[in-house]
């Protein structure tokens, strides 16, 4: 999967997830084996962060250039 997906279902998690968001996906395959993917989410407040169902985002490949602001506005958040 890619480093990135986009969310396109927030019915459950309103609050920390936006519909046509990108958001970092960070690496845990023993999550992927139940299903759920790692991303680091709107509340921030867990760098390591949360696990939703895999069917809840699409992968997305991004332009390099894309990447590197997604990170560094990442690195700069709360």
């Amino acid at each position: 999967m890619s480093e990135f997906v986009i969310c396109i279902n927030n019915s459950s998690n309103r609050a920390s997830l936006i519909v046509g968001k990108v958001y970092r996906r960070l690496p845990d395959p023993e999550a992927e084996t139940h299903g759920m993917i790692r991303v680091v989410d709107e509340d921030r407040s867990e760098r390591d962060g949360y696990l939703y169902p895999a069917s809840m985002f699409v992968p997305v490949e991004l332009p390099e250039e894309a990447k590197q602001a997604l990170m560094v506005l990442e690195e700069g958040a709360p």
